[in-house]
């Protein structure tokens, strides 16, 4: 599919349009691939020296929560300017990172991400004051596990959702939206790396098993305007990415000066429990990824 013409790096009116009446908007290149291949191997160096350290959570738990805490490279990717540039276009001049996280699918395997609603865990209600930007740093295809989103569900409510714990669901709890999703109402979103697609925390999606020879690696960043709320956990937190926060609906930290610095370590462990009053609420069992250290 032929990448969105944007007009000086920004989602014109059209664009803008067909976001809000879709619920999602790609491809939309955001880099070179030259620029993404060298990320994915300064991520893959990353995941080699650190695999083995005594860091307190597992090397995985860090990179599907909130990874922009504790890697600079996060960070990096989610204060890009050319995407911040291009999600202004849905949430306005003031732009905050709520969470950052890497989602990969190793080379013939069998892992899914059921359809889902995102909002349903947030704890922020059905708020139209966030997107998600998902960006590959592989290619992601049909044979990989590309995402699958269903177009105008996000005009829906959060619908009902079961959790599986399934130990091929890729989602924290296993969850899955408890309604039929036939295959024809799905659009595969295709993209090469250095592009990134956008999509609505009510737009139903999910993804298949990555059947290829290669990892499906992608980066998915949780943005917010200062609009949004938290109404479940006692109090929450985000990274200004740009203009202000006149709402003070958040609190706010710095990204990290280091890989797994040990300030940014112990401010991860604050926002990891604080959050998971939301992000574990009605769970049937205990939810891996925001359980207590040693559990």
């Amino acid at each position: 599919m032929t990448a969105l013409a944007l007009a000086a790096g920004q989602l014109d009116t059209g664009l803008q349009d067909r976001y809000w009446q879709d619920g999602f908007l790609h491809p939309i290149t955001v880099m070179d691939a030259a620029e993404a291949a060298a990320i994915r191997t300064e991520f893959e160096t990353l995941e080699a020296d650190w695999r083995a350290a005594d860091l307190p959570l597992p090397l995985n738990s860090y990179l599907r929560v909130n990874a922009h805490c504790v890697l600079p490279l996060a960070a990096r990717l989610a204060l890009d300017p050319r995407v911040l540039d291009v999600v202004e276009g849905v949430l306005g001049p003031d732009l905050m990172v709520w969470s950052a996280e890497f989602f990969i699918k190793e080379p013939r395997t069998k892992h899914v991400v059921g359809m889902h609603q995102d909002l349903t865990y947030w704890g922020m209600g059905e708020t139209s004051d966030q997107v998600t930007a998902w960006i590959a740093l592989s290619p992601a295809t049909c044979a990989s596990g590309c995402m699958d989103f269903v177009r105008g569900s996000h005009k829906n409510p959060i619908l009902p959702h079961v959790d599986t714990f399934s130990e091929t669901n890729l989602l924290s709890r296993g969850q899955e939206i408890a309604v039929e999703v036939a295959e024809g109402d799905k659009t595969h979103i295709e993209l090469q790396p250095g592009q990134m697609s956008l999509h609505h925390g009510l737009t139903i999606h999910g993804s298949g098993p990555n059947g290829s020879d290669d990892r499906r690696i992608g980066f998915a960043i949780r943005y917010l305007n200062p609009n949004a709320r938290q109404e479940v956990a006692d109090r929450d937190y985000a990274m200004m990415a740009r203009g202000a926060d006149h709402s003070g609906n958040f609190l706010h930290y710095m990204p990290p000066r280091a890989p797994f610095h040990p300030q940014a370590l112990a401010l991860y462990d604050t926002i990891r429990r604080a959050q998971a009053k939301a992000l574990a609420q009605g769970a049937s069992k205990t939810v891996g990824l925001y359980a207590e250290q040693g559990s």
